[in-house]
């Protein structure tokens, strides 16, 4: 749209609000239509992969004794997803074991891949995997489901010009109606000063309308026309003053110009002046809401990390200090066990929390002197050796002895053990850490911990030195605070120093500190008393008449739950570490009650709420939420997605009977209502 064809202020005012309106509408529906795209076949896959695991999962032990009726009933689960058309199981040579194929499916499978691979074909995405059980690959899944990336771009680009076309209008007729505010005025003074130069009639006068800067023009444009009336009546009552009026209403005209430009340039100034105050105030605006926003996870996750641990030391101390639920000498060493590892745990934390809170307040004390990296590494060796050797993870540390640094010595071990101990936890069995030292091309001394874990994405690595961000690896089996490598990084900046990290995803990442180099020092190593790890013990069986699903991803609190179900033998528990699988398992079952945890790894405890919520199969029954976040928002908001009773971590034994009891009546009353509809 071109705006030098348009004559008027109006038709130039409105060309620039639809030009403006049409780009900004582009722009918003192009990014909203490419992320929906992008996140449609993201979820579609990741929706496949899952599926194809839970399949890989299940159909082991059927490859394993070469059952195909169990291989079928498996595959014949899938008529619940309309979307996946068509299924089938090879076994590790290759061949076909179990088919599946919706009505109307194309029975032709394809022949036996030599990997996993996800491909598109037409409209359909196919997608293979690999059965592993005990490092042994058992078979294949194959998966092919409807792909609508097409249908779904040419519906968002119908639904994109249906929105730009109303948008436009809407834009059209709100400038016509509302650009009368700007325009009027102007407009009106415009008309009054045409008929003051074709009728001579300076009596005329401006209606003013506001005491913004077009009043302000109104008023000196009504003073002059004052002004030249009353110079005008003069000059017509005394022509011996026709010189003199004359000479001062040339200079009064030259004042009314001056008045103007300098009128026209305090509006500019002003104008300019409102508009940087609106950017600042919009910055100040962000700035306080992300500001609130980091408050607000900040205190969420922090009663969600303390509570965690608090919930198996508060609750296995229950069952202990309990006279009705009695447990054997064997329970009660295997629950101080728990209880020491939570407490230890929560030590862990508070310690991080506080180093936290030390270093962001400045108040952290430094002792900056050479120290030896050979003393460090070898007192971080003897330390670290234990837990890599449990793993059956292999430690190579550098033989040059020669470097030293300038830095803290205790926080600067500090600094070491939390890049190894991460290094060690989140690789993979059998895996190698390297630590390295080297001078690099900045005069620095740079030390390096590379593993050979899953590595991590670059969204990952960008929010890595962020508190309670557990190296990208939240639904990891891995306990951990998130907090270590911001307290690292705080520690390496006030000594001077500075903290990096490449990661390539399946290959392994590479940590970095940098630190300055200086003269040789010699210190002691330091000596160190490992705690012992407790041992657990199988649950006992009870005869059950009543069944409970658990969906739960951390070992301690299902080992509580477990502990305190036993002690009911009225109900049998199931139990699911993740919320899909918790979902199958309800739908599969369809247990009286279920105790969902909120925090789940894939999807969270609400969406696996409302997924059962839309099913009629299982929207009767109760759920439980059971959670250490006990913020009240956090709260509110899973009760929205319509949970039976919250109950916060950690676990009041009797308030947990009395709301599972509830559920018990509520699960009761459903079933005699159905029995009594029978015929």
């Amino acid at each position: 749209m071109k705006l030098r064809g348009l004559r008027t202020v109006q038709q130039k005012l409105l060309g620039v609000v639809l030009l403006t309106t049409l780009v900004a509408l582009i722009v918003a529906i192009g990014a909203i239509l490419g992320y929906n795209l992008r996140a449609y076949h993201q979820n579609l896959v990741a929706d496949m992969t899952t599926q194809a695991d839970l399949l890989g999962h299940m159909t082991a032990p059927a490859l394993s004794f070469d059952d195909k009726r169990l291989a079928r009933e498996n595959l014949s689960l899938l008529r619940t997803r309309s979307t996946v058309r068509a299924a089938a199981i090879y076994n590790a040579k290759g061949a076909l074991f179990s088919t599946y194929a919706s009505t109307g499916e194309d029975q032709d499978f394809p022949k036996f891949p030599e990997s996993d691979l996800v491909r598109i074909e037409g409209s359909h995405i196919v997608l293979f995997k690999r059965i592993v059980s005990d490092n042994e690959i058992l078979g294949t899944v194959y998966l092919r489901a409807e792909y609508e990336l097409l249908g779904r771009t040419l519906d968002y680009l119908g639904i994109a010009a249906v929105v730009t076309v109303v948008a436009m209008l809407i834009a059209f007729l709100l400038s016509m109606k509302l650009q009368k505010v700007v325009t009027g005025p102007i407009l009106a003074i415009a008309g009054i000063t045409r008929e003051v130069v074709a009728q001579r009639d300076y009596s005329r006068r401006a209606v003013k309308t506001s005491e913004d800067e077009v009043g302000i023009l109104v008023e000196s444009f009504n003073d002059m026309l004052a002004e030249i009336q009353r110079r005008t009546g003069e000059l017509e009552n005394s022509n011996q003053e026709i010189a003199r009026e004359a000479m001062e209403r040339g200079r009064a005209q030259q004042e009314i110009m001056r008045l103007n430009a300098e009128l026209e340039q305090r509006v500019h100034e002003r104008t300019a002046q409102l508009e940087a105050a609106n950017e600042e105030l919009v910055v100040a605006n962000a700035i306080a809401d992300k500001a609130n926003q980091a408050k607000s996870a900040f205190l969420s996750n922090m009663s969600h990390e303390l509570r965690t641990p608090l919930n198996a030391i508060i609750g296995f101390a229950q069952i202990l200090d309990s006279d009705t639920l009695p447990s054997t000498p064997a329970q009660k060493k295997e629950f101080a066990g728990y209880i020491l590892k939570a407490g230890d745990h929560l030590l862990v934390l508070i310690n991080e929390i506080l180093d936290l809170a030390k270093v962001e307040s400045g108040t952290v004390a430094l002792s900056l002197e050479p120290v030896v990296l050979a003393d460090v590494m070898e007192e971080c060796q003897s330390m670290m050796e234990p837990l890599a050797t449990k793993r059956n993870i292999r430690l190579v540390f550098p033989q040059n002895d020669s470097l030293c640094v300038v830095a803290d010595r205790t926080r600067l071990k500090q600094v070491l053990l939390n890049l190894m101990s991460n290094a060690i936890k989140y690789n993979r069995d059998g895996g190698t850490v390297v630590i390295g030292c080297a001078g690099v091309a900045s005069g620095r001394i740079r030390v390096t911990v590379q593993d050979t874990g899953v590595g991590l994405h670059p969204e990952q690595i960008a929010q890595l030195f962020q508190p309670f961000n557990r190296l990208g690896q939240e639904g990891a089996a891995e306990e951990g605070t998130g907090i270590g490598l911001v307290v690292t990084k705080r520690l390496l900046e006030l000594m001077g120093g500075e903290i990096g990290v490449t990661s390539t995803v399946g290959v392994g990442s590479v940590f970095w500190i940098e630190l300055k180099p200086t003269e040789m020092a010699q210190y002691a190593p330091v000596s160190r008393v490992l705690a012992p790890v407790p041992s657990s013990k199988a649950a006992q069986a009870n005869t059950v008449s009543r069944t409970m699903l658990y969906v739960e991803d951390n070992p301690a609190n299902l080992k509580l739950v477990q502990e305190i179900i036993g002690f009911r033998p009225d109900i049998r528990l199931l139990t699911a570490a993740d919320g899909s699988f918790g979902v199958e398992l309800a739908r599969g079952h369809l247990p009286d009650v279920i105790l969902m945890d909120i925090n789940l790894p894939g999807i969270s405890g609400n969406e696996a709420m409302r997924m059962l919520r839309g099913d009629p199969k299982t929207a009767h029954i109760p759920v439980i939420a059971l959670s250490a976040n006990a913020m009240p928002r956090d709260i509110e908001k899973s009760m929205a997605f319509g949970f039976f009773r919250y109950v916060t971590k950690p676990i009041n034994i009797e308030q947990f009977f009395e709301a599972l009891d509830s559920a018990l009546e509520i699960a009761d009353a459903h079933c005699g209502e159905k029995i009594k509809g029978l015929p």
